[in-house]
């Protein structure tokens, strides 16, 4: 599925990211995005629907290392180290974003989306997320390998992230 508008987002995306939304608006808390395979699909399903400005601060689309970097503050040496596609990477995605945008709550999201770019140790569908919330010292971080072409994919990733955040939020 190649996703031309949002009018083109995939029903179980729309109706996750309203589900999300709607407890997002109840506890009134602000939620930053930083966003890698999923290329900003989080922040644009919350932003679909009306009264999202309420609580959706803006989103990071951090696709280049260097942006990681410098944008959302992850260790050069990590990047070096265990690489974009890890559960660090995401930690300190979600951290950076989160202060930077001083919100209440940050989701994360890193993988490889394919065709292309996977290894045996990190194959193609490998994503990793992580949320934090202010205050809060623990950090839910997991990753979870998805099948199907790099829209399936992104598409997975971000339910999935959208999932993690309600999770986080309902403890």
């Amino acid at each position: 599925m190649f996703i031309k508008d949002l009018e083109d987002l995939p029903p179980p995306l729309i109706q996750r990211s309203l589900t999300t939304l709607t407890l997002l608006q109840k506890q009134n808390l602000h939620v930053v995005t930083a966003e890698s395979c999923t290329g900003g699909l989080i922040a644009a399903s919350l932003t679909h629907h009306a009264g999202s400005s309420n609580v959706v601060l803006g989103g990071f689309v951090s696709y280049a290392n260097s942006f990681k970097q410098h944008q959302l503050g992850v260790p050069a040496e990590t990047l070096k180290t265990v690489g974009a596609v890890s559960q660090e990477t995401a930690i300190f995605m979600a951290k950076g974003a989160l202060e930077k945008a001083q919100a209440h709550i940050a989701i994360s999201v890193t993988g490889i989306a394919g065709p292309g770019g996977g290894s045996t140790e990190k194959p193609v569908g490998l994503v990793w997320f992580a949320v934090t919330l202010y205050n809060q010292p623990h950090i839910l971080a997991r990753s979870k390998i998805f099948s199907g072409t790099r829209s399936a994919i992104r598409i997975q990733a971000a339910i999935e992230g959208l999932q993690l955040v309600e999770e986080a939020i309902s403890k």
